[in-house]
């Protein structure tokens, strides 16, 4: 029976490998490194309580108040159940399956991938150049029939920002034929690096952001699309009917109130403080070969015998996020910045490593 069952799916949802989230792959860990979240729960508490009527599509409070801290207009601003939605709701309103296709550089964030597929739409791959950073005589090759380019920078899992320059060359080659999407979730950590201003100049740009990471509200999923009106409108018609709980969007409004991005702004002070000091010791670890620079709330560095770094960490409660299977991240090993406390517990075990350093991991 449950052979037949499977057989009325669609094939693409059939051969669908589907996202492995931080909470999907399981673990009996007390130090979560593993989930880009903030360490420590944030102090809101609900206000609303009229939980017997439907909430606004669009909750006015949320949106004006997300619209002023972005510096753009309430037209400019989409609210959705994470960042997640509102790539997906791209590939909804802009690709028609079996004809257009979207296109990313990995190695990057693997919900472009999952969210195309599940769709029934062409993804394509130019994986990212030296640096990680765009490789654009590639990307012009394979555009034709693409609707979306998405861009992550600062880019998840590599932690570095997308080079400006190349962004606007990106985004003169995709004028008039696709939209370029930038995924910002991590930007607060570097908010000079935004490209909301950009959005006068190019009306096909996207922005995605998100209140999980320096909001500390991973467990609320509330995300936002920034854009021209124009495609704010169109979005408008695939979302659905009541894509924010009122509790979602009450703490929301709480977070982007003038005291909740001051909150915001001092845990991102004191994390990016932690994040150094764990670059530092990480250098000093006999089993880390390389420590790449971070514009984000993790870090990515390259191990000797990878593979028995995670496990003897994980069997500690010590949970690493694994990146061997992204193009050129071979015996790497992502590592959310959590409390100091935290950071300290896996550089001891890191360093306490029997072995470590002297198994070197075949690629």
């Amino acid at each position: 029976m449950s052979t037949k069952i499977e057989e009325l799916a669609r094939a693409n949802v059939r051969a669908l490998t589907p996202y492995q989230s931080a909470r999907r792959l399981g673990g009996n860990g007390d130090v979560w490194l593993n989930a880009n979240e903030y360490p420590l729960a944030v102090p809101f508490e609900l206000s609303q309580q009229t939980l017997n009527r439907y909430p606004e599509c669009q909750p006015a409070l949320v949106i004006e108040r997300y619209a002023a801290y972005a510096g753009l207009t309430k037209e400019q601003v989409l609210v959705s159940r994470g960042a997640d939605e509102g790539i997906e709701l791209l590939i909804r309103a802009f690709c028609e399956p079996g004809k257009d296709a979207v296109l990313f550089c990995p190695p990057t964030y693997g919900m472009y991938s999952v969210s195309a597929e599940t769709i029934g739409v062409e993804y394509r791959t130019v994986e990212a150049g030296e640096g990680w950073q765009l490789n654009l005589p590639a990307i012009a090759e394979q555009l034709d029939g693409v609707k979306l380019v998405y861009i992550c920078s600062p880019n998840n899992p590599t932690g570095n920002l997308v080079n400006p320059d190349d962004i606007r060359q990106l985004l003169e080659m995709t004028r008039g034929k696709a939209l370029v999407v930038a995924d910002e979730a991590y930007i607060e950590f570097c908010p000079q690096a935004s490209l909301t201003g950009w959005l006068q100049a190019y009306p096909h740009l996207v922005i995605l952001r998100t209140l999980s990471k320096a909001f500390a509200l991973a467990g609320l999923r509330c995300g936002f699309t920034l854009a021209n009106a124009e495609v704010i409108a169109l979005l408008m018609k695939v979302i659905a009917p009541y894509p924010l709980s009122t509790p979602v969007a009450d703490i929301a409004a709480q977070a982007l109130s003038d005291h909740g991005i001051a909150i915001m702004k001092s845990h991102v002070s004191e994390l990016v403080a932690t994040r150094e000091q764990l670059i530092a010791a990480l250098q000093q670890c006999d089993c880390v070969e390389q420590v790449f620079p971070s514009e984000t709330n993790y870090v990515l560095a390259r191990f000797t015998a990878s593979s028995q770094v995670f496990k003897t960490l994980w069997d500690q409660g010590i949970i690493l996020r694994d990146q061997n299977k992204q193009p050129g991240l071979s015996g790497c090993l992502r590592i959310s910045v959590g409390t100091r406390e935290e950071c300290n517990r896996a550089i001891l075990a890191l360093k306490t490593l029997p072995g470590a350093s002297d198994t070197r991991e075949q690629a």
